[in-house]
């Protein structure tokens, strides 16, 4: 039995991140924690390129067409979509959830979901902040991981 796990290397990998402006005192976090992990983990600022997109909504078109480039090895979305009072959420929620999968699937690039669903703001300023289970961090991480597996599922066939 073969067993191939994705090493968390950043070196030489160029790293799209797709961050929304909407509701930005969250998103701001999430950036700069998905820019602290890939610093910690290799990846040089001048291999990562932020794009700003107007709310959660716009993430998967921006995230599809970065992995469409093929210039990314991997792409970290986020954003924070909060409940209101109206099924807005759910909408939203959904159709980011499933786009951002699809273009991961379509392009073959890992697709890396920072996009916070909560309650309220508090719960997102929380996962949002400074240190350990920041999930932009979180999402930079993973990002990687899939990056290495993919690499390194491609070298073993």
């Amino acid at each position: 039995m073969r067993e191939i796990e994705g090493k968390v290397e950043g070196g030489g990998l160029r790293v799209a991140i797709v961050v929304a402006r909407f509701n930005r005192t969250v998103t701001g976090g999430l950036l700069d924690g998905a820019l602290e992990g890939l610093r910690k983990h290799g990846v040089a600022d001048d291999a990562m390129d932020v794009l700003h997109v107007p709310g959660a909504f716009e993430i998967t078109l921006a995230a599809s067409e970065a992995a469409r480039t093929g210039r990314y090895a991997a792409v970290v979305c986020l954003g924070a979509v909060v409940r209101g009072e109206t099924p807005h959420f759910e909408f939203i929620s959904r159709e980011v959830s499933r786009g951002v999968s699809e273009a991961g699937c379509r392009h073959s690039v890992p697709m890396a979901f920072g996009v916070l669903t909560t309650d309220t703001i508090e719960q997102a300023l929380a996962r949002a902040g400074d240190g350990h289970g920041n999930k932009g961090f979180e999402a930079a991480v993973t990002a990687l991981e899939m990056a290495g597996l993919l690499r390194d599922l491609a070298s073993a066939s």
